[in-house]
C-alpha cells in the first residue's frame, strides 16, 4: 500500500474581525513549547498570515482524516490563545496586506520577484504518496498530468481576492501561476531527463533552488515521493481526504501503466494550460476540459472519468465506497468556492463568510 502524507497551508485571521493577523511567530514558538522536543509538524510559510502543518505519512485514509483534524484542532487552539483563529481559505475574503516572512529565503524572493512575492498570500494544499524509484515517479508524473486540472476544480476555495468576487472559483491558482516554474510541464520520459530539466532551471539563476520548481506535480526533494502541488487548501477536512485518496489512486493507476509500457497522452502543455484555466474558472460549477479529449463536458462528467479512470486502484486500496461516496457529497454540495458564495448571498457581509469558514476549518 502506497504511503500518502498532506501539507495544509491555513490562513491566521483576527477572531472578531475576520482580518489576516500577521501571528505566524507566535503560533509556531506556541507549538513548539508544546511539542516539548517531539516531532514538529507546524512551519512558517511566506508569509506571517499563515501557518502550514504536515501529516506523517499513512497507508489509511482514516488515519490520515484523524491526523488532519488533530493539526487543525491543535493550530486552531493556538491561535485562540492569540485572539486569533484558522480558516482553511485559500485567499483572504478580506483586503489584506500581507507581511513577508523574516527568513533569509523569504527576503530573498521578495528582493528578486518583487509584487509577485507581496501578493502570494494564498493557501495551498499539497498530498505526497510514495514511489519505488525516481523512474517509477517521473513515469506517474508523464501520465497524471491531463487529471491535475480535476483535482484542482474538486479543491477551488478562493473565489474573492481583496474583498471582491475574482469570478473564479480557484484565484488562489492564478495568482499562484504568477511564479516563473509554476504550472504543467511538459513530458518527461525518464528521471535522467527530469532532473537535468530541474539542473538546467536552477541554472538559469532566476531560481533560489530546486525548491522553487513549483510544477503542479514533481519529484519531492525531500522524501521518495510524488507531489501533488495543484489544490487549494479545502475547506472541509474531508475534501482533503478525497484528493488524497484519488491522487494515490492517481499514482497506483499511473505506475501500473508505466510498468505495462503504456505509452502517457501526449497532450501539449498548451493545453494543459487551458484545462488548468478552466478548471480555476469554473470549478465544479460549470464545465471542465476532459482530460481524455480536451474539449469541453459538464464537470460532474469529467470527475465521474477521474473516477472510472483509477477504479481498480480504488478497489485494490479498499478505498472505492468512501471515494464513491464523498464524490457524491461533494458534487451535491460544490467547492468550496461554491460555500464561500452561497455564505456571502446569504450574509452580505465577508466578516461572516470568514467566521463560518472559521467555524467549519476546526470541524
Amino acid at each position: 500500500m502506497r504511503s500518502v502524507g498532506v501539507e495544509e497551508e491555513l490562513l491566521l485571521v483576527d477572531a472578531d474581525s475576520g482580518e489576516p493577523r500577521a501571528l505566524a511567530t507566535a503560533v509556531l514558538a506556541a507549538a513548539s513549547r508544546e511539542a516539548d522536543g517531539r516531532e514538529e509538524v507546524f512551519e512558517a510559510e511566506l508569509h506571517r498570515e499563515q501557518v502550514e502543518f504536515a501529516t506523517r505519512p499513512q497507508t489509511g485514509m482514516g488515519e490520515l482524516a484523524a491526523e488532519i483534524d488533530r493539526c487543525r484542532a491543535e493550530a486552531s487552539r493556538h491561535a485562540e490563545r492569540l485572539g486569533a483563529a484558522v480558516a482553511a481559505l485559500a485567499t483572504s475574503p478580506l483586503p489584506v496586506s500581507p507581511s513577508i516572512g523574516f527568513g533569509e529565503r523569504h527576503r530573498w524572493l521578495e528582493e528578486h520577484f518583487g509584487l509577485t512575492t507581496q501578493e502570494q498570500l494564498t493557501c495551498g494544499c499539497h498530498v505526497h504518496v510514495s514511489v519505488e524509484s525516481d523512474e517509477e515517479g517521473v513515469g506517474v508524473l508523464d501520465r497524471i498530468r491531463p487529471w491535475l486540472s480535476v483535482l484542482l476544480a474538486m479543491s477551488a476555495n478562493s473565489p474573492f481576492w481583496q474583498g471582491k468576487d475574482s469570478e473564479y472559483s480557484s484565484y488562489r491558482s492564478r495568482v499562484w501561476g504568477r511564479w516563473p516554474s509554476a504550472g504543467p510541464v511538459e513530458l518527461f520520459g525518464s528521471a535522467e531527463r527530469y532532473h537535468e530539466q530541474v539542473r538546467d532551471m536552477v541554472g538559469t539563476g532566476a531560481l533560489l533552488d530546486e525548491g522553487m520548481v513549483y510544477f503542479d506535480a514533481r519529484l519531492s526533494a525531500a522524501y521518495p515521493t510524488v507531489e501533488f502541488r495543484v489544490a487549494d487548501v479545502c475547506l472541509d477536512s474531508s475534501t482533503t481526504v478525497l484528493l488524497a485518496a484519488l491522487a494515490r489512486a492517481l499514482v497506483e493507476t499511473a505506475a501500473r501503466q508505466w510498468k505495462e509500457g503504456m505509452p502517457p497522452a501526449r497532450h501539449r502543455v498548451e493545453l494543459l494550460r487551458l484545462a488548468a484555466w478552466r478548471a480555476a474558472r469554473s470549478g465544479l460549477e460549470g464545465e471542465l476540459l476532459h482530460p481524455l479529449t480536451m474539449r469541453p463536458a459538464p464537470a460532474d462528467a469529467v470527475v465521474r472519468a477521474l473516477f472510472d479512470h483509477v477504479r481498480e486502484a480504488l478497489e485494490d486500496s479498499g478505498d472505492l465506497v468512501s471515494v464513491q461516496e464523498a464524490l457524491a457529497v461533494l458534487l451535491k454540495t460544490g467547492s468550496g468556492a461554491r460555500v464561500q458564495r452561497e455564505l456571502l448571498a446569504r450574509t452580505g457581509d465577508l466578516r461572516a463568510v470568514v467566521g463560518a469558514c472559521v467555524r467549519r476549518t476546526s470541524g
